[in-house]
């Protein structure tokens, strides 16, 4: 495990069942602060970057072009669960493009919500693209396509809408990419050094120090973040219960394997974070131990215990164990 420190560990009873392994970084804005594991590692930052990935958007003037408000550029940095307020306000913005769901590119799947879901099966109906969980950031992509005058297959890695997330986000991380994987929703994934990631954080965190038009898209996203933590994820997920843990003081979005970043604006910081084996149990555990640290969130919240202490059950439901930062967090 080069490279990686302990981030968190599963106990049952007295013994220690399971670790995992990663790196992260706390960046300010003269640089990292505190660093654990190799955070020059790079990696496929996967949905923990929705934020940079939506300021072309409003950079261009797409967004006021389209007359997007708060609700639409959460939608357009989330990792929703297919609940209907997320699908519903999916297909009015489309509608009102004058686009449908035929439009987006990131391809159908189930939604995690159960109402949703079980919705689904009982009209024995299948998913549809809406449902998808990067439905919200497609449409801000098919957005920007439309006010370039682009194409339609904006998901291609040389289409005029991800150069421009592309530019961003080395301007962002302070490097080029040295590549792409395609992610689950058929965009490029633009790969970048983990301390790269919590510094453009960091950027994201001090942007309202600063008067220049990407600073000002910043503000905008992260604050119909911290507005809308329910269309970001939805009901019972981490980055929703997380932000309303701290009302309007943090940003936090999870990524795909293991990553998670997040946005202090009170503090002028910058989380990254990225969980070696994937483990989205560590991962919720390690941010919510790291905000902790920061004082940005109260060890003592439900929310914050619930990802800091999460129970291990048997099937008859008695906590027999739990899942823990490692003490190198605290």
């Amino acid at each position: 495990m080069t490279g990686w420190v302990l981030m968190a560990e599963a106990a049952r009873g007295p013994f220690v069942e399971s670790q995992h392994f990663g790196a992260a970084a706390i960046a300010g804005p003269e640089g990292i602060r505190e660093a654990w594991g190799d955070a020059g590692r790079v990696i496929l930052p996967r949905s923990a970057i929705k934020m940079i990935q939506a300021l072309p958007l409003v950079t261009s003037g797409a967004a006021d072009a389209a007359r997007l408000g708060p609700e639409h550029l959460a939608l357009a940095c989330a990792s929703h669960q297919g609940a209907e307020m997320h699908t519903r306000r999916v297909a009015d913005w489309l509608d009102a493009l004058g686009l449908s769901e035929a439009d987006l590119r990131c391809g159908p799947q189930m939604p995690s919500d159960r109402a949703a879901r079980e919705a689904l099966i009982r009209a024995k109906e299948t998913p549809t693209q809406l449902h998808n969980n990067c439905s919200g950031k497609h449409a801000g992509m098919l957005t920007l396509a439309r006010h370039l005058g682009a194409g339609p297959e904006y998901h291609l890695p040389g289409h005029p809408v991800q150069i421009a997330c592309r530019e961003v986000f080395e301007a962002l991380t302070g490097a080029p990419s040295p590549g792409y994987g395609i992610d689950g929703c058929a965009l490029p994934n633009f790969a970048g050094r983990l301390d790269g990631i919590a510094r453009a954080m960091a950027w994201f965190a001090t942007a309202h120090e600063r008067e220049d038009a990407r600073s000002r898209a910043a503000v905008r996203l992260t604050e119909a973040m911290m507005a809308h933590p329910e269309l970001v994820a939805g009901e019972g997920r981490t980055c929703t219960e997380l932000m309303r843990a701290a009302p309007g003081a943090i940003a936090v979005k999870t990524g795909a394997e293991g990553v998670f970043t997040a946005i202090l604006p009170e503090q002028g910081l910058g989380v990254a974070l990225k969980i070696a084996d994937g483990a989205a149990r560590a991962a919720d555990c390690a941010i919510a131990a790291l905000l902790v640290r920061l004082g940005a969130l109260d060890a003592k919240d439900p929310a914050v215990r619930r990802r800091m202490e999460a129970a291990v059950l048997n099937r008859r439901g008695d906590e027999v164990g739990a899942i823990r930062p490692a003490t190198a967090l605290g």
